[in-house]
């Protein structure tokens, strides 16, 4: 997903000013005057992935439409598309280590937007597409007790795993709404975490979402909306969506024909919504992958398949910054 942003990358990281780190928005409030946030935060790892009232654990069912939700939309055609399955090479894995994991250096080529290690990545540690894998690479580490999210996109091993080095870097602890500063990347386009955006298999097997999803597309605006913090596109076309844009699927919508996993998520997309997160393919969004790909069915996961971009809208959560 991250190849489409290098064609533009080295430029970007250059405009793209750096300020003090903003604080996630709480967005706009529900019908009853408050916006509404998950009634059960998510968990991995013994973790709680961001406090209650982070966007990405807020319920936006209730927002306001985005005066350019039609034309957002218009310009966006395609299907839905799980870009993850039993395929244990499609999808994005993460590594869940103890707080007494060894920590390894890590060389960054963007290191001015990149937080700097040691980071605490086991020998072993899942790569998005595997070991061999040519495309994002992304390693995404789940300290516990510290709770903290380490994140490396483009990442390869160095001496077996001694030290890695990787194109950037990120890391977010989980106990706070702080963003990561204007301008900067992460291990994602948006400069948004990855893993809190993940379709999760305990969660679909649990029955309930209760969070945002990630999605791409394959052409995006120069500009971001918190808690975006960085765009990956030099086009300032007002129809393309910026870095951060909230989908939401339509209240209207008939999911009662849609069974099984594919149903778990159809649920969280009306009531969470997706986050615009990076360059890619049109409507791709993303779950676990790796070793975790056994528990996916993919029959029950090509229902999604045949849901139309109409069948989705543009919810309004804030405005578009460029720097």
């Amino acid at each position: 997903m991250r190849i489409l942003t290098l064609v533009v990358g080295v430029s970007i990281l250059a405009s793209c000013a750096r300020t003090g780190a903003p604080v996630a928005p709480q967005g706009p409030p529900s019908a009853s005057g408050a916006a509404r946030v998950s009634p059960t935060i998510p968990m991995v790892g013994g973790c709680q992935i961001f406090p209650s009232n982070n966007p990405w654990n807020t319920d936006i069912s209730s927002y306001p439409l985005d005066p350019l939700s039609d034309a957002y939309i218009k310009a966006l055609p395609g299907n839905l598309h799980p870009d993850f399955g039993q395929n244990p090479h499609y999808g994005i894995p993460f590594n869940i280590v103890p707080s007494t994991q060894k920590r390894v250096p890590v060389k960054f080529l963007y290191g001015s937007q990149s937080n700097p290690g040691p980071y605490p990545i086991p020998k072993n540690a899942q790569i998005e597409g595997g070991k061999h894998a040519t495309g994002d690479r992304h390693v995404l580490v789940l300290q516990q007790v510290k709770c903290k999210l380490y994140e490396m996109w483009d990442a390869y091993p160095v001496h077996g795993g001694e030290s890695w080095r990787a194109g950037s870097g990120a890391i977010f602890p989980l106990d706070t709404n702080k963003l990561r500063p204007n301008g900067w990347t992460s291990a994602d386009a948006a400069g948004l975490p990855i893993l809190p955006a993940l379709v999760k298999c305990a969660e679909v097997q649990a029955g309930t979402i209760e969070h945002a999803l990630r999605v791409t597309f394959s052409q995006t605006q120069e500009g971001f909306i918190h808690p975006a913090t960085h765009y990956a596109s030099d086009s300032r076309a007002k129809t393309l969506p910026p870095m951060g844009l909230r989908i939401r699927m339509k209240a209207s919508y008939d999911i009662s024909h849609i069974t099984g996993q594919s149903h778990v998520i159809a649920v969280a997309m009306k009531t969470y919504g997706m986050l615009v997160a990076d360059n890619g393919s049109n409507w791709y969004f993303q779950g676990e992958g790796g070793r975790a790909s056994r528990c996916w069915n993919d029959n029950d996961l090509d229902q999604l398949k045949n849901v139309p971009n109409t069948a989705f809208e543009v919810v309004k959560t804030g405005r578009i910054l460029r720097k």
